[in-house]
């Protein structure tokens, strides 16, 4: 049903007829307009959070002049913002849907500066925002009311990176992009990458436990992290910086930081086990029949590609198609179909990279896998491949829309995208005229870890399409026993949603950390728990 290129090592589908070039999408920048779960809509005005929720300010201190200059007299007169226009970038998320009011931004370029910092608001009772690149979907990184951001943008410096061992130690505030700049420099990558990667912070990512791209591969920060330099919230400085694999000395503390959300403390500093840069790196792209369909392809790809396999993204046709309309370019294949699969193959051994490429693709067609696919010729067409996966938040957000970012048992992942526009349209919203709120409900993410965006496309704000998505979606997250969050975090967003995910005895386990490594609950509150 294929045949092979051998002079190039190739494969060309027969039902293709030819190997198609995708569309040249790459190198576009996302400005994404969400509603509820994620954002409101991109207008001129945001509301304060405040506003828009029922929570109230907890009895901190306020700000005094006398603090300011406090802060005066450790920092640097640019690193203590106050200016109203400066400030708004730092109140506000990146998806536009959470605004604080706060007075005050604080730019530390050392740890020792972070340390007085939180000594300082410790003693005085001020609450604080810790903020990386400020790139969250939950609206975990920015002030409910008026507290402090302390903002680690001046923290970017490389401290140490061993070629030999492949570890690198760095401050917290340097941008995830930066990091895989030099590595790759050095002949490494960073085990992480994410669509925002340049402008998020790797503090920030190890804060949240961001998932990305590369998690199929690479595994889960809570493994590639080997130590963190944090500061607690009465300014006390833990350093675990080990550049040691394996260090088996009492209790593994570092990994309570990670995913903790700058609720115990202000990661300041990591220590990160890199993989070797792949030189040989191959994309296919293929249209699949049906979910099931796509289950059989991975299991056959965990078998035939093994080692090499790298990516396995999943999109269904709904994603693609806004994707096609939005950048008003053909689909990369030419036609429309129900599913799609971007499977990414890396290694360090070229042929044999696409001899094992082109053997399982051989097989998944005499199987009946997939119907139609193409493969990259060269970087370009790599890169132009992958942005029709990448280039689906910016289609979405052309409207409005609800993102949930899910983690869900393999065999019923796609089963809440189905329920969902079952339940849609059953009440009466979904349609395709301009009567209806919603255009739509459909899914995409990285099958290789079961965690699926689901995304609920609008044409405007309906409170009635919240109030049946909420909290229906997490009560079907809960009968599958799934994640209300995969790798976005809880920030505010999915605070009072955690009972779906993590029973009572667990719940109270982490209020009882949270209260022993932040008795005040200075460090970012209103979020989390």
């Amino acid at each position: 049903m294929m045949k092979r290129a051998l002079s190039t090592g190739r494969v060309i589908f027969a039902n293709s007829v030819r190997l198609r070039a995708a569309s040249a999408l790459n190198g576009r920048k996302f400005a994404v307009r969400t509603f509820q779960s994620t954002t409101a809509p991109r207008v001129s005005t945001v509301k304060l959070t405040r506003e828009n929720y029922p929570v109230e300010r907890l009895p901190y201190g306020t700000l005094s002049a006398e603090d300011i200059a406090f802060f005066k007299s450790i920092l640097p007169e640019s690193a203590v913002v106050q200016d109203e226009g400066d400030l708004e970038f730092h109140n506000e998320d990146w998806m536009r849907k959470y605004r604080g009011s706060s007075k005050l931004v604080l730019k530390p370029k050392t740890t020792d500066q972070v340390s007085k910092i939180l000594k300082h608001c410790n003693e005085k009772n001020l609450a604080v925002v810790p903020q990386g690149g400020n790139t969250g979907l939950v609206g975990g990184s920015v002030p409910v009311f008026d507290e402090i951001v302390i903002c680690l943008s001046n923290m970017n410096q490389i401290r140490s990176f061993d070629k030999v061992s492949g570890i690198l130690v760095a401050d917290a505030g340097v941008i995830l992009e930066n990091a895989d700049m030099y590595l790759r420099d050095n002949g490494y990558i960073f085990p992480l990458d994410l669509g925002a990667k340049g402008s998020c912070h790797i503090g920030g990512n190890v804060a949240t436990n961001a998932g990305g791209l590369r998690l199929l591969r690479y595994g889960s920060l809570h493994g590639t992290v080997l130590g963190i330099e944090a500061v607690l919230a009465d300014g006390t400085i833990v350093n675990s910086l080990s550049s040691l694999r394996k260090d088996n000395t009492g209790y593994d503390l570092k990994q309570l930081f990670i995913g903790s959300e700058g609720t115990l403390g202000v990661i300041t500093g990591v220590s990160v086990l890199c993989p070797p840069k792949p030189t040989a790196v191959n994309v296919a792209f293929l249209a699949l029949e049906s979910y099931e369909k796509v289950q059989e392809l991975f299991v056959d790809a965990r078998a035939g590609l093994s080692e090499i396999m790298s990516a396995f993204e999943c999109m269904d046709t709904r994603s693609l198609n806004l994707v096609a309309e939005h950048t008003n370019q053909p689909l990369p294949l030419g036609e429309e179909y129900p599913f799609y699969v971007l499977i990414e193959t890396s290694s360090s051994d070229s042929e044999h990279n696409s001899e094992k490429l082109n053997a399982f693709l051989e097989s998944a067609m005499e199987k009946e896998r997939i119907l139609d696919g193409t493969i990259a010729m060269d970087e370009t067409q790599l890169k132009n491949l992958w942005a029709w996966r990448e280039m689906i938040p910016e289609a979405a957000g052309r409207h409005g829309v609800y993102k949930y970012d899910v983690s869900i048992p393999l065999p019923k992942l796609y089963g809440i995208v189905s329920d969902v526009q079952a339940r849609l349209k059953e009440h009466g919203v979904l349609g395709d005229t301009e009567d209806f709120p919603v255009i739509d409900a459909f899914g995409y993410g990285h099958i290789g870890d079961g965690n699926l965006h689901l995304n609920v496309s609008m044409r405007r704000y309906d409170k009635n399409v919240e109030k049946l998505l909420e909290p229906y979606v997490y009560e079907w997250i809960k009968t599958v026993e799934g994640s209300i969050s995969a790798e976005h975090g809880l920030g505010f967003a999915k605070k009072k949603y955690v009972c779906y995910s993590k029973d009572e005895g667990m719940i109270k386990l982490m209020k009882s950390l949270k209260q022993h490594f932040d008795p005040k609950g200075i460090l970012n509150p209103y979020k989390y728990l």
